[in-house]
C-alpha cells in the first residue's frame, strides 16, 4: 500500500500543478486507488500500470476526464509584475525629485505649524511605494488579459504588495541602518533583493490566492469527475 499512496502523491502532485480543482483531484484519486488496488490484488505491480512517468500519466487522465483546469502561469506573472514594479520605480523617483522640495518644507516648516514627521516619512516614502504597486499591477492586469483569474489576481494584488511595502520598509531601513546607511554595492542589492523578494511574495500569493478561489468555485459548479480507467 506505500506503493499506492506514493503514486497516489505523484499524481496529486501533478494534477495540483496542471491547475486541476480539489473537488476533481479526489475523485480522480479516488478512481485510480481502486484500479492499482485491483492491480495488486491481481498480483501486478501498480507502478507497472502507470508506467515510469507518474505525472504524464496523471495529466492524461485529467485530460481524458474532462475536468476543468485553471492555468497558473506563475513565472508569467510573476515576471511581469516586476517588470512593471521596475518601471513604476523609475517613475517613483522622478516624481521622488519633483516632490522633494515640498517634502523639505513640509519638515521645515515655522514651528506655529506643526506636521507630524510620521506624515511626512508617509508622504516621502508612500508616493513612490504607490506609483511602483500601480506599476505592477497595471502592468498585470493589461499586459496578460487572456490569463484566467487575471483581474481577480490584480485586485488581490492592490492589497497584499502596499502590505508586504509596509513590513518590509522597517526592515530595509532596519538593515540600512546596521550599515551606517552604506551606499556600497554589496548593501544597495541586498536592499533592492529585500524589496524585490517583498513584491515577488505578494504577487504569487495574490495569484494562489486568486486561483484558489476560482477552482473552489469550479469544484461547486463541477462536482463530478468522469472516471477513466488507466491505458
Amino acid at each position: 500500500m506505500d506503493t499506492i499512496d506514493r503514486l497516489l502523491g505523484e499524481a496529486d502532485q501533478a494534477w495540483r500543478g496542471y491547475g486541476v480543482g480539489s473537488t476533481d483531484r479526489a475523485a480522480l484519486a479516488a478512481d485510480l486507488r481502486l484500479d492499482l488496488r485491483a492491480a495488486a490484488a491481481d498480483g501486478g505491480d501498480p507502478a507497472h500500470l502507470i508506467g515510469g512517468d507518474v505525472p504524464g500519466f496523471a495529466r492524461r487522465l485529467a485530460d481524458e476526464a474532462g475536468v476543468r483546469r485553471v492555468r497558473s502561469d506563475y513565472g508569467r506573472v510573476l515576471g511581469t509584475a516586476l517588470i512593471g514594479a521596475m518601471l513604476g520605480a523609475v517613475l517613483g523617483y522622478g516624481l521622488l525629485i519633483a516632490v522633494y522640495p515640498a517634502f523639505v518644507n513640509m519638515v521645515d516648516v515655522p514651528r506655529s505649524i506643526h506636521v507630524p514627521i510620521q506624515l511626512a516619512v508617509a508622504v516621502y516614502y508612500g508616493v513612490p511605494g504607490a506609483v511602483v504597486t500601480a506599476g505592477a499591477v497595471i502592468a498585470v492586469r493589461t499586459q496578460l488579459r487572456e490569463l484566467p483569474r487575471i483581474r481577480r489576481t490584480a485586485r488581490m494584488m492592490t492589497a497584499l504588495v502596499p502590505a508586504a511595502g509596509i513590513i518590509i520598509t522597517p526592515i530595509t531601513v532596519g538593515f540600512a541602518w546596521s550599515t551606517d546607511y552604506s551606499t556600497a554595492p554589496p548593501v544597495v542589492v541586498a536592499e533592492i533583493a529585500m524589496v524585490l523578494a517583498a513584491l515577488a511574495g505578494a504577487t504569487v500569493l495574490a495569484r494562489r490566492l486568486s486561483l484558489r478561489e476560482g477552482r473552489n468555485a469550479a469544484d461547486t459548479s463541477h462536482p463530478d469527475a468522469t472516471r477513466v480507467k488507466p491505458a
